[in-house]
């Protein structure tokens, strides 16, 4: 099994693994050019490639579960480093020998596993470790818009640490994304370093041991996903604490260092601003959910015209060329995915971003739409700012987009740690 996530998601391939109850590695890659017919790899090319590539990922799964999930550079013990820190225990990684686990697939995993087989780690903290690091691994997975990937079916990574089951991490990943999307714009990567610049303002709101916490990891050198690492909490809650004086301009969020994870930007696909206005089409009998569309687009400089008919929309989406089609699956004929499959038959409509509005979230209707030729989609109910996400990724912010006015809030005890 192989292709490109624009015409099959992430979330939907791991399902199918995990109904199909299938063993072996899961391949994915990211690229900066348009996307391209998927590669095919053998196991060796996979592992060179994973070898050079600062944009791949692996998921290891044993009869439908999750064994492993990482990906490049995790190959240097980083992550692994990082997360043995909060056990005061980042240390015995230098009293193993590299060559007992260099040469597998997974150098990260191997080292764990002689962390365990020496007695230097307690089982439970391994698996502690183990399950965050699949989280990890596929908070930046389900966060892909672009990319191409292989499923090669061989032998379970070996030995296993444990298995986790498809269903529970997907959902809760799949929902940390979505809230992940609310702090945009002043949150746009895990890999964004916080600093503070605001040292009294904070020590005066914040209850000592918050304050305590937030300004021994707020140097401007360790990033969010290194604080969720540290601090072993998800990075949510980490990013949910700090969101509300980074509004205030009490922290200021530094760009990612070099030398991180390919996974530096959320909102791949991002173009900058031009003079003009961007132009989006929404098709979707609901009156309500137009007008809706509607109040939230113009505020932030996007031009809006919305169709109830189908039809009518058919016949007068050409003359007005949008950058982006929001359209609805749940019509009177045609529905959604025939719409979409009508206008990808058009020249002048190829390359332009269509989502999928849907109250529906299962997986079947997701590749459905992917198969139509849909660019992504949205499930409703979904929030202005998920929206503006999703919108800057594919065409960019609109016309003199303002950003939202600060709000603070503190609700932090992600920091009261």
């Amino acid at each position: 099994m192989q292709g490109n996530l624009n015409e099959i998601d992430i979330r939907s391939i791991l399902q199918l693994i995990e109904l199909g109850q299938r063993t072996g590695e899961l391949f994915v890659e990211t690229y900066s050019s348009p996307p391209v017919p998927a590669r095919a790899y053998s196991p060796a090319h996979i592992h060179r490639e994973m070898a050079t590539s600062q944009n791949s990922w692996f998921v290891f799964c044993a009869n439908g579960q999750l064994v492993y999930a990482g990906g490049n550079p995790d190959g240097n013990l980083t992550r692994l480093r990082d997360y043995l820190r909060y056990y005061q225990l980042d240390h015995l990684i230098d009293q193993i020998q590299r060559s007992a686990f260099e040469a597998t697939n997974a150098p990260e995993y191997g080292c764990l596993w002689q962390l365990l087989e020496n007695h230097l780690i307690a089982p439970e903290q391994g698996r502690s470790i183990l399950r965050k690091m699949v989280h990890e691994t596929l908070f930046d997975l389900l966060s892909l818009h672009q990319g191409s990937f292989i499923f090669d079916m061989g032998p379970a990574l070996s030995p296993q640490l444990m298995t986790l089951e498809m269903a529970t991490p997907l959902s809760k990943t799949a929902k940390q994304v979505q809230e992940w999307k609310q702090f945009y714009p002043h949150l746009q990567s895990p890999h964004q370093r916080p600093a503070i610049t605001n040292l009294e303002g904070l020590k005066a709101e914040l209850p000592p041991k918050a304050f305590n916490t937030l300004n021994r990891l707020c140097d401007g050198k360790t990033s969010l996903r290194q604080m969720s690492r540290y601090l072993h909490r998800d990075l949510v809650p980490i990013a949910r604490a700090i969101h509300p004086y980074v509004k205030r301009g009490w922290v200021q969020m530094l760009s990612p260092r070099h030398d991180n994870h390919s996974g530096d930007r959320l909102d791949t696909g991002l173009r900058p601003a031009t003079a003009r206005v961007p132009r989006i089409v929404c098709i979707d009998d609901e009156r309500t959910i137009r007008k809706t569309i509607e109040l939230m687009l113009k505020p932030h400089g996007y031009e809006i015209t919305s169709f109830g008919s189908s039809l009518k929309a058919l016949s007068l989406v050409f003359p007005l060329k949008p950058d982006l089609i929001l359209c609805d699956i749940a019509m009177p004929e045609p529905d959604g995915y025939e719409i979409c499959a009508m206008l990808r038959k058009s020249r002048a409509f190829r390359q332009t971003p269509i989502i999928m509005l849907t109250g529906r979230d299962g997986f079947i209707d997701r590749v459905r739409a992917r198969m139509v030729g849909a660019t992504d989609y949205l499930t409703k109910p979904f929030g202005e700012q998920e929206l503006l996400m999703l919108l800057e990724t594919y065409i960019g912010p609109g016309v003199d987009s303002p950003l939202t006015s600060p709000n603070a809030s503190l609700d932090d005890p992600a920091l009261g740690v």
